[in-house]
């Protein structure tokens, strides 16, 4: 039993009212907009009225946690949707990329149009994919690792022009190949990170793909004074590099891109949501001109008399960058939480890099044709290398996931 005072008058309320079912404050459920309780006629019954204009029994409250929880369950919902269109673009993309080398080798035409104009828009659209996939955060987040955007650096700017140099010596030592071809793997060595990199992180661990750009930005971004120093050390020849060409490069293929899929995802959500499914095949398709043309367009380079030797050279010189990228970084970093997916961004960092800008600098700034040869050849071995490595590991990561799922 419980006494309150309606109107001025005491009243008695049952233990079976609704206000006892309310929860342990009998007033629970009502508003101070509540203007009265009032007690009507009957023997022995009361009767509450109360005239509200907000009558509050915690439905909303309620309805606002459920509404919450879907809200949650969708975004799982599309984000797990998302995830299997991307390994299922991930289980066709070298089978594609095998499949465009062999037409590319057994038919150039079919690839010959795709010119190097092309490849800005392209890679461009593959950056796009990212940003629209990507968030502010997680660029915000990629700054917060100085230390692996250092490892990343290092690894395009020391690692590999040592490499360079190694390879280039090899070529001219115990192959006896001219001192121009050398020159050019000297020159591969020393450019910039490809932004195909990021792409190929963004397939094998998309939450590391912010982090892969900003390494690839930075080493792009200061190659305009580190390749026509390293060129000068290792090749002996002063290169003018155009430094406002360059940041136009990444303000066109990286920046307005990522930035442009950012805003998308942030104010335009369900644009986003409608065009993400077709991102993955698209860039399929795109990834696999860009692999296949650099190959058609130079198809004379790899069968040239020095076509073997340089493909041997260059496949070494790109899987020794891959290989010491990978274990340096383990070594470096293996105290980290997410050890594995740093291993494999540094890797591409390290194993891929501009061959494009080598092979524009080499025609623009060498008389002899044979320094373009090797960068002719790195740009479609990179492309295979990287994209293989995006096969086997997307695969391992599939197969732990499964068999933790079966534990």
């Amino acid at each position: 039993m419980m006494t309150v005072k309606l109107n001025g008058h005491p009243a008695i309320l049952p233990p079976q009212s609704s206000f006892y079912r309310r929860g342990k404050n009998p007033l629970h459920g009502f508003t101070k907009n509540d203007s009265c309780i009032s007690l009507g006629g009957g023997s022995k019954l009361l009767r509450l009225r109360c005239v509200s204009e907000k009558f509050e029994y915690g439905h909303d409250s309620d309805d606002s946690l459920d509404h919450a929880f879907k809200s949650t369950q969708k975004l799982k919902q599309e984000e797990s949707s998302f995830l299997d269109i991307l390994k299922g673009a991930n289980r066709i993309l070298p089978h594609v990329v095998i499949a465009s080398t062999v037409l590319a080798l057994v038919y150039p035409p079919s690839f010959t149009w795709f010119t190097s104009r092309y490849y800005a828009p392209a890679l461009g659209f593959l950056m796009f994919a990212v940003g629209v996939n990507s968030s502010a955060k997680d660029f915000l987040e990629a700054f917060n690792r100085p230390s692996a955007i250092a490892a990343g650096y290092a690894g395009q700017f020391v690692l590999k022009p040592f490499l360079g140099y190694l390879f280039g010596a090899l070529s001219m030592t115990l192959f006896d190949l001219p001192t121009s071809l050398g020159a050019g793997i000297l020159l591969t060595s020393c450019v910039s990170g490809a932004q195909l990199s990021n792409y190929a992180t963004f397939l094998t661990d998309p939450q590391m793909a912010p982090l892969s750009i900003v390494m690839t930005s930075l080493s792009t971004a200061t190659a305009a004074f580190v390749t026509p120093i390293l060129s000068l050390l290792l090749i002996g020849k002063r290169l003018p590099v155009d430094v406002k060409g360059m940041v136009a490069n990444i303000l066109q293929i990286v920046v307005a891109p990522v930035m442009a899929g950012l805003l998308l995802n942030r104010f335009f959500p369900q644009v986003c949501g409608a065009i993400r499914p077709l991102l993955p095949p698209l860039s399929v398709f795109v990834t696999a001109l860009c692999v296949g043309a650099p190959l058609a367009i130079n198809i004379n380079s790899v069968l040239s008399p020095f076509g073997m030797s340089i493909v041997l050279l260059v496949t070494a010189f790109h899987l020794s960058a891959f290989v010491s990228g990978y274990v340096l970084s383990g070594i470096a970093f293996s105290k980290m939480p997410d050890v594995k997916a740093l291993q494999r961004t540094i890797s591409y960092e390290t194993g891929m890099q501009s061959s494009l800008l080598a092979l524009a600098l080499a025609n623009k700034f060498f008389e002899d044709p044979l320094v373009g040869v090797p960068p002719a050849i790195s740009v479609v071995i990179m492309s295979l290398m990287g994209f293989s490595l995006v096969m086997l590991w997307a695969k391992k990561k599939e197969q732990k996931l499964n068999y933790s799922d079966r534990l």
